[in-house]
This record gives structure tokens, C-alpha cells and sequence, in this order.
């Protein structure tokens, strides 16, 4: 996955220390109650479509173009669906960053699925009940767009 100019700023005088970013990420749906996923690229695992929003950029705005980046889908979307501080993780490299996620629900409104950047091997519309296999951080926040509850936040439990 590239990374952005402003974090290899960041970089050049951090080095490997831990960053604390954000981070969006997006259930997207179409008309059929599918769900837009990817194959990443770095990891070759299925997930949602996300990203790193640039210095400035409001969290919805970062998603829509993340998707449409990604996937050459446009999107609307519709509510935040959780806000969760993400565990601490060290890249290859030895980069260390934390991501604080920004979940949204999101609506497809036009655009064709399709591999549309390098981060993605494949990209494609799943049935909820017919997910290919996937790491919890995907999973989870498909069950809860699924459930349509109010917004999570994690650490709070129910309230």
C-alpha cells in the first residue's frame, strides 16, 4: 500500500516511533444489500475498502475518494458506524503506527467495481451471508452495519 507524502515527511524525522493516525474505513452497499470488498494487495486478505485521510481532509470526504481510488466506486455515505482506536502495529519495515478508525455505512450510487489502484488484487460485491474469509476487523464491522444499530464506541459497551 503507498504511503502518502506527508507521512514519509513525518517519517524523516521520526523514523520508526509510533504515529497515532487516522483512519476510515467503509461497509459499502448496493442495491441488493451486497457489500463492496477487496483483496489487499499487502496482505492478500479480503476486507473493506479504507484509508488515510490527508492533512485536512474531513473523515467522509477521505472515504468517498478512498473507495472510488480503490475500487471505481462512488459512494455516498449514509452514517458513522463505530470510532475505534485500532491496535499498535509494526510494519515490515519497522514502521510502528496506531490508527484511530472512522467506520462508516456507506451506499454505492454509480461506478463499476473494479481493481482500480495497486493496493487491491481484486475487488467485488459480496453477499453478508457469503463472505470469502477475512480478519475481525472486516467481519465485525460488517455484522454491525448488518444489525443497524445505533453507532458503536468502542469501550463504552451498550449504552
Amino acid at each position: 500500500m503507498p504511503t502518502p507524502d506527508f507521512i514519509r515527511t513525518l517519517r524523516a524525522t521520526a523514523g520508526h516511533h509510533l504515529l497515532w493516525m487516522p483512519g476510515v474505513s467503509a461497509v459499502v452497499r448496493d442495491d441488493e444489500g451486497r457489500v463492496l470488498l477487496g483483496r489487499r494487495a499487502d496482505t492478500g486478505e479480503w476486507s473493506i475498502i479504507g484509508g488515510i485521510p490527508e492533512p485536512g481532509e474531513q473523515p467522509a470526504a477521505a472515504l468517498v475518494r478512498e473507495v472510488h481510488e480503490e475500487t471505481a466506486v462512488e459512494c455516498v455515505p449514509e452514517r458513522v458506524l463505530l470510532v475505534e482506536a485500532l491496535q499498535q502495529v509494526t510494519y515490515p519495515n519497522g514502521d510502528v503506527c496506531q490508527f484511530m478508525d472512522i467506520c462508516f455505512v456507506a451506499r454505492a450510487v454509480g461506478g463499476e467495481a473494479r481493481v482500480n489502484d495497486d493496493e487491491s488484487l481484486e475487488v467485488g460485491w459480496f453477499p453478508v451471508d457469503a463472505l470469502p474469509e477475512m480478519e475481525e476487523f472486516a467481519v465485525r464491522r460488517i455484522k454491525l452495519a448488518a444489525a443497524g444499530g445505533p453507532t458503536w464506541f468502542e469501550g463504552l459497551g451498550d449504552v
